[in-house]
């Protein structure tokens, strides 16, 4: 087993990639605590993993906020003794609409998620794995869409391009310590944070959005995030690796693939909160005046 006797903490656990995650680690012998914001959907995780034979416990989490966080890892320590791989991957589909109609609030809120997150994990993350001394591995999860401006939501995007930029910074300063520090770039994964209730539509969207002619799942990020996580990437640090079926070899084009969803023709502007069990917050747009493509 590539992880046993190791302690994983992984938010946004509770559903998709993070829970494919949660229990691939489970299954390569560590001891997982999932972090997430829907209890619901947590209690549940922690209770199929129970079932499976694995040891995982939850804890409701709100990474943007540092109390849950300091919280967090205290369970962790609590109820495992130690930390030695952390996944930021907890996310949200965040602000959608036209960069002109974008409320401040919808931007702080999508920032707190996906880079204020990954900043308070690795923060305290780090301090826990610096004091037990021998080591560990932060994976956060980043997204095709920090590589391009066409390829997700504008401020989906740019809080993205920080959390990879971050990824980059931190494997320098915390090199010395031996805690390695790796982002995940996702392509298009049909997850419940993509697919709002309709599996089989996103699957098949999804599946001609790229190259490889099948749709990406959770499993094809948890099999890279157990390779970031295990001793066999004890020489990789500061990188990113692209999981999306070739997409960004042969180039996004998002807004040509899904022209509806699109922000120069989208019809809505809000925030978008994904599995977080939070409703959504859509505004109807005025478009009478606009002249761009339907």
């Amino acid at each position: 087993m590539r992880l046993a006797g190791k302690v994983a903490v992984v938010t946004g656990g509770a559903s998709g990639m993070g829970l494919d995650t949660a229990m691939k680690f489970a299954a390569e012998g560590a001891k997982v605590v999932v972090a997430d914001f829907n209890a619901q959907t947590g209690a549940a995780a922690a209770q199929t993993a129970e079932q499976q034979g694995f040891d995982v416990s939850f804890i409701k989490t709100d990474v943007a906020s540092e109390q849950d966080i300091e919280a967090m890892f205290e369970h962790a320590l609590v109820t495992y003794g130690r930390v030695d791989v952390l996944f930021n991957n907890a996310g949200v589909g965040g602000a959608i609409g036209p960069l002109t109609e974008t409320s401040m609030e919808d931007w702080d809120y999508t920032f707190d998620v996906l880079a204020k997150g990954v900043f308070l994990g690795i923060k305290h993350g780090a301090k826990i794995m610096r004091r037990q001394g021998e080591g560990g591995s932060i994976i956060n999860t980043a997204s095709i869409a920090a590589l391009s401006g066409d390829a997700g939501p504008l401020v989906y995007s740019a809080a993205k391009a920080a959390v990879l930029n971050l990824s980059k910074s931190a494997a320098v300063e915390l090199a010395l310590d031996h805690i390695r520090v790796n982002a995940i770039c996702p392509g298009y994964i049909a997850t419940p944070l993509t697919h709002s209730g309709d599996l089989a539509a996103i699957q098949r969207a999804f599946s001609k959005s790229q190259p490889w002619p099948d749709f990406g799942r959770g499993e094809h990020i948890a099999g890279v995030a157990l390779f970031l996580a295990s001793d066999d990437s004890e020489f990789v640090t500061g990188e990113s690796i692209v999981v999306d079926g070739g997409a960004t070899a042969e180039g996004p084009g998002r807004s040509r693939q899904f022209p509806k969803m699109a922000a120069r023709n989208s019809r809505y502007s809000g925030i978008t909160k994904g599995s977080t069990g939070a409703a959504n917050d859509l505004r109807k747009l005025d478009t009478t005046e606009r002249n761009d493509d339907p």
